[in-house]
């Protein structure tokens, strides 16, 4: 799983995919951000509601009333913010990090799939692979609904994850029909 993501990210346009390398009139945006965000790190959605950092139940139901006119008068999005020098690119703990995420995932699965009766090659291939559209689905479907990811983002990384969970399938249909030859 790991070697078909590094490849689809490194030698396949997947990881691109509906993303902009850089902001326009980065020069300006990045100082602005600065000022307005400061040292506060977080998941931001803009327009905000209105209503403040810690609005009540009845504020942000009032707010909303009023959110669909400040949608179509301004533009919207989803910004994943780091104050500058606060999240250095340490490639060794994000590859580290990925590479047991995706282990993770790999012994999660094949340990489901080693509690079925699944015999057969195919078989154990498919129950690994529904399992990855299944992930797949559940991680990114909801990002494209309801932020706005871009569709060919979400297919872009729908598919490098599906392929995952079908090679770690394919791999471990393999590795299972072995050890139930030699038993």
């Amino acid at each position: 799983m790991f070697i078909w993501s590094s490849i689809a990210h490194m030698a396949l346009p997947l990881a691109h995919a509906g993303t902009h390398i850089g902001l326009l009139n980065e020069e300006k945006m990045l100082p602005a951000l600065q000022t307005g965000l400061g040292d506060q790190p977080g998941l931001y959605l803009f327009p905000g509601l209105g209503a403040g950092d810690n609005p009540t139940h009845e504020q942000e139901q009032e707010a909303m009333k009023h959110y669909e006119e400040k949608l179509a008068a301004n533009p919207s999005g989803f910004l994943v913010y780091h104050p500058a020098g606060s999240r250095p690119m340490a490639m060794v703990k994000l590859l580290t990090v990925e590479f047991l995420t995706e282990l993770l995932e790999s012994i999660l699965v094949v340990s489901l799939l080693a509690q079925t009766r699944i015999v057969s090659f195919g078989g154990r291939v498919g129950f690994v692979f529904v399992a990855g559209v299944l992930a797949s689905i559940v991680t990114n479907v909801p990002y494209w609904n309801w932020y706005g990811f871009p569709g060919v983002y979400t297919a872009a990384y729908m598919f490098t994850q599906i392929v995952g969970f079908l090679c770690a399938g394919l791999v471990a249909a393999l590795v299972l029909r072995s050890q139930k030859s030699e038993g």
